[in-house]
């Protein structure tokens, strides 16, 4: 079993010597010891929403990561999809997955499974309505019925004025928990315009803290602000669960990029509203700690951060063997460094540049001093670390055979949640789940034929 220890002196133990793998350079101790063994998967502990259904309505990114987070807990999500092409994110390709020869028939018609419909949709049952149709809308309202939960992302009003709102949803379902997923937010100036990650990056405020000081704002790498936010819906949802277990009854939740991000920008959004400062871009760099930022060496990038004097004065005398700098008056205390950032900042990088990355990081292994390299993706999933803590999982896809995703980052009781489905092929549950809605077969052929489902 796993055992996890939150001793500050265990945080930063490095990887053995004796087992070299590249990355294996932090921490205090040096001593041999053999490694842990892998995290199995499943079930660390009873699926805690095992028996709650969940109506997904959400596409692209933030929607479908807090409905993956809920199916990764066991509950049973209905991901409806629109008739003839899905998810957005079902045509974001390339890259994608090899469609084997296995695949099932019902599935010829369809394009290659899209890199980026696999990342967030593990776990879910996938069905494709057309309820712009009566005959679709009567289908959703009694998945409504029997639903617990239901996310969406449509712009604010739209299901609402398709019968499919709030008030209309929970008159069929009074305990339904309805979450809303939007660009803004369901008030205010900006309620029905639409929401997209790298405009809200700009609108609240990211992008102006990213980005070298010279440069022009720059966006982050991934779409940050989408998964905020399902984060913040998929935490949303599971209190509204518990209010409802104390209540009996559902509750509306309003979440949305717009405030997300605002809540994300944390110290930035403290400094100003507690002082009036202005923020800006520092790159890599800490705007009040220095040395902490990217440095060039002769063959990549480190991270290093010296945060406090003493990690300083180590960098100076062990790491760079230049101990006069760390008694200079003008580097000897951390605001004299923030004076001096330009010409301390040289020093280093002139130091660094005459070594390559290996060299520097077996130079700072077990000093303590907090350092890292810039590792690309492939160096990221070859991290021992990673490694070790299985961040990916292999599942059967029925089109696309062993495929490996990102696995869950949470353990419990030293287990990952197992992945019970893989991210469903277009419309792959749409007969199953109507047959649990009472329709016979004669009346799905029907419906398939007109296209409403």
């Amino acid at each position: 079993m796993l055992r996890i220890c939150l001793h500050r002196s265990h945080l930063r133990r490095p990887f053995l010597q004796k087992y070299p793998v590249v990355g294996a350079r932090r921490g205090y101790q040096t001593e041999a010891r053999p490694p842990r063994p892998a995290i199995p998967y499943g079930p660390g502990i009873a699926p805690p929403l095992k028996g709650i259904k969940i109506l997904d309505l959400t596409r692209v990114l933030a929607g479908p990561t807090a409905t993956m987070l809920l199916a990764d807990l066991g509950a049973d999500v209905i991901k409806v999809e629109e008739v003839t092409r899905g998810d957005d994110t079902r045509s974001w390709l390339p890259p994608s997955a090899p469609t084997v020869s296995t695949a099932p028939s019902a599935s010829a018609h369809l394009p290659p499974e899209s890199a980026y419909f696999l990342a967030v949709n593990r776990n879910k049952r996938s069905v494709t309505v057309n309820f712009k149709t009566p005959e679709g809308l009567e289908i959703v309202k009694k998945l409504v019925e029997r639903a617990d939960i239901l996310v969406e992302n449509f712009v604010s009003g739209k299901l609402a004025s398709m019968g499919l709102g709030w008030e209309d949803c929970r008159k069929i379902n009074e305990r339904l928990i309805y979450a809303s997923i939007t660009g803004y937010g369901q008030t205010g100036p900006y309620r029905e315009a639409a929401g997209y990650d790298v405009i809200i990056e700009g609108e609240a405020g990211l992008m102006h803290i990213t980005g070298e000081p010279d440069r022009p704002p720059c966006k982050v790498g991934v779409a940050a602000t989408d998964i905020a936010t399902g984060l913040y819906a998929h935490g949303a949802i599971m209190a509204a669960l518990l209010s409802r277990a104390q209540t009996g009854k559902g509750v509306w939740i309003d979440c949305n990029l717009f405030e997300t991000q605002i809540a994300g920008l944390a110290n930035i959004a403290s400094n100003y509203l507690i002082s009036g400062q202005e923020a800006s871009r520092h790159g890599t760099a800490h705007p009040s700690i220095v040395p902490y930022q990217v440095f060039p060496c002769k063959d990549g990038f480190l991270m290093i951060g010296a945060g406090n004097n003493k990690q300083f004065k180590i960098l100076a005398e062990k790491v760079l063997e230049k101990p006069g700098i760390a008694s200079d008056p003008k580097f000897s205390t951390n605001d004299a460094r923030v004076k001096h950032r330009t010409e301390l900042v040289g020093i280093i990088t002139d130091e660094l540049m005459q070594r390559d990355r290996d060299h520097w990081l077996e130079r700072f292994t077990g000093l303590g001093v907090p350092f890292g390299p810039i590792n690309n993706i492939k160096q990221t999933f070859e991290h021992p670390q990673a490694v070790a803590r299985q961040v990916t999982v292999e599942v059967d896809h029925p089109r696309s055979g062993k495929i490996k995703l990102v696995a869950p980052a949470v353990s419990y009781n030293g287990k990952k949640m197992p992945v019970r489905l893989p991210p469903p092929w277009l419309s792959e549950h749409t007969t199953e789940v109507m047959e649990e809605l009472g329709y016979t077969a004669e009346e799905i052929s029907g419906l398939r034929e007109r296209s409403i489902i």
